[in-house]
């Protein structure tokens, strides 16, 4: 690799060409202040603090994108720069409403400590706020335009990353605002709810529908019995929120955390992802065994993945796996297995359930099939970052909490099912399965690293008995579209499948860096650092396959009778149904 040599305030640093100068003075310990520059996105250079000096030039370039030039001496800090500065967040701050006090990023927003960083304390310029209205048409998210600082993040990440491309740039100077294409509702965008505009929004223009009142509400009704579920990356990420480092496993505290905000019982979505794989690899062998099976089966964990083939993908449907989520199929056995056992009708039980995602808090809603109990399965959402908040507004010193164990009967859990936080993790659990009821045997190995990692695309052939399966993985819808266009052309030519079964997760990394993720989550560093702590989990597990967990053995036994059976069917699995409102 070739590197150049240049001097950042006169220190020498190499680096490999096409470095840009604000990484390059990152390397050495400096920190050039910028609120559009995002590491998963590629620069534009749209808010102008970044700008720095080069000797000999009257050129003040933007340090995120700009490369560094080989002998190149550049001045990213003086009181110039800090007057340029300074301004522009000064002209920032007064077209932007001063309600840090009820907004929901108050702490966490980066004009907020841009500002405190510069020590602003009055604004010489006249304040422009422009009247416009919050959007709150879906049941996850909510855009204030109010707030929009034209970084463009959110537009970004929407179009490039996602390639769902319900934000768009409208109008021009003064005027410029980030929304729907033509003005639209959001709800009536193209949107998938995944909320990665809000994980990548730097201050409160875009954040999830605040539902913490609910479940406070309902714990406080006598006559409902409250149980709640966590999702497996929500462990390894709600410990941020009270300083702990990314990837910290935090589910004993998680436990003990709810038991004292007053729930009335704590269970863990992992068990129902350990239940997913039972229905889930029951359908990919029958899939696998039938002569005129739809191949590749792909997952359908997701539900902005699920969104967005509905609307982009319909002619996926007949490939798409009928299990429902793990959160769903929870809430399900909640409001019927559970209810029986307590003695209690469906409408008695609320459940509710902490996510590291926006999109779920509208999957719980989604269609009939989410009310399989009778009732509405899972009765409301949480995402981590709101969880923290009620557990810091409740006086609970998360740090402190004892380590505590989840409740029976659906609280158990195997490795395999902590591990679907992951990308690449729905696979491995499957296939751990898999294996063995294709064989009846286990697999000689229980890990399968040769589906993990974080490559946006990944591919593998796995021995499964005498059979060997191609598998894909996919993170980060944008990485989709090219694997879908493979299955299509293979189709088209009447060629066989190129893989059996896609597993695809709509956040880069998977659900670790999901859009309701403490806001951290957005670097790859991170993310790293939690999937590290959820294989962490998995290898500490006593138990790492779904099908050795003796819950799930009992509710089969007890309930559902067998995989994919006619209850299994009634509660576990749902349908799909084109939605196409937008064709590129």
């Amino acid at each position: 690799m070739s590197t150049v040599k240049v001097e950042i305030n006169g220190t020498p640093v190499e680096v490999p060409t096409g470095t840009r100068i604000l990484d390059a003075a990152k390397k050495i310990g400096i920190k050039i202040p910028a609120l559009c520059a995002h590491p998963d996105l590629e620069p534009w250079a749209a808010c102008g603090l970044c700008v720095v000096k080069v000797e000999g030039s009257p050129k003040l370039p933007r340090a995120c994108a700009t490369e560094v030039t080989n002998g190149a001496k550049y001045i990213t800090h003086d009181p110039e720069l800090n007057q340029v500065r300074r301004t522009t967040i000064e002209m920032m701050v007064a077209n932007h409403p001063n309600e840090c006090l009820t907004c929901g990023r108050n702490g966490t927003c980066e004009l907020q400590s841009m500002a405190a960083n510069f020590g602003i304390r009055e604004i010489p310029f006249h304040s422009r706020i422009p009247d416009l209205p919050k959007d709150e048409s879906t049941p996850s998210l909510v855009l204030d335009p109010r707030k929009c600082i034209s970084c463009g993040r959110c537009v970004l990440v929407c179009q490039q990353k996602q390639d769902v491309w319900a934000l768009e740039f409208l109008n021009r100077g003064d005027e410029t605002r980030m929304m729907p294409a033509g003005g639209v509702p959001l709800n009536e965008s193209p949107c998938i709810k995944c909320g990665q505009c809000s994980a990548h929004c730097p201050v409160g223009a875009i954040y999830e529908r605040d539902e913490t009142a609910k479940l406070l509400e309902a714990i406080r009704n006598p006559d409902l019995h409250v149980a709640v579920q966590i999702a497996p990356a929500v462990r390894v990420a709600i410990g941020e929120a009270f300083g702990l480092p990314p990837g910290e496993v935090s589910t004993g505290r998680l436990y003990a955390a709810l038991r004292r905000l007053g729930v009335d019982a704590v269970f863990d979505t992992n068990f129902a992802a350990d239940l997913t794989i039972m229905e889930e690899g029951t359908e990919l062998v029958e899939r696998l065994t039938a002569e005129t099976a739809t191949l590749p089966m792909i997952t359908s964990c997701c539900p902005s993945w699920v969104d967005y083939m509905e609307k982009y993908c319909e002619d996926m449907i007949p490939h798409f796996s009928t299990a429902k989520s793990p959160m769903m199929m929870q809430g399900a056995i909640t409001k019927t297995y559970y209810a029986q056992k307590k003695g209690l009708a469906s409408k008695q039980i609320f459940s509710a359930a902490i996510m590291p995602c926006t999109s779920k808090k509208y999957e719980c809603t989604r269609d009939e099939n989410m009310f399989a109990s009778g009732e509405q399965d899972v009765d409301v959402v949480l995402t981590t970052r709101e969880l923290a908040r009620l557990l810091k507004a409740s006086g609970i010193d998360f740090v402190s909490l004892p380590n505590e164990k989840a409740d029976s009967p659906i609280g158990e859990y195997s490795g395999a099912g902590v591990i679907f936080g992951a990308t690449g993790g729905v696979m491995e659990a499957a296939l751990r399965t898999a294996h063995f009821l294709v064989t009846g045997q286990e697999h000689k190995g229980i890990t399968f690293e040769v589906v993990r990692g974080l490559d946006g695309i990944r591919s593998a052939n796995v021995k499964v008995g005498e059979k060997t399966l191609r598998v894909a993985i996919a993170h980060g819808i944008a990485n989709v579209r090219d694997l879908i266009n493979e299955v299509r052309a293979a189709k088209a030519a009447g060629k066989e499948p190129p893989y059996h079964f896609i597993e695809v997760m709509a956040c880069r990394g998977g659900c670790i860096s999901g859009g309701g993720q403490p806001y951290a989550s957005s670097s790859d560093e991170t993310r790293a650092k939690r999937i590290a702590g959820i294989y962490q989990d998995d290898d500490k597990s006593t138990v790492r396959c779904s099908h050795h967990n003796p819950s799930i053995q009992k509710l089969y036994e007890e309930f559902l009778e067998k995989p994919a059976g006619h209850k299994a069917h009634e509660l576990l699995h749902t349908a799909y149904k084109s939605r196409p409102i937008y064709q590129k």
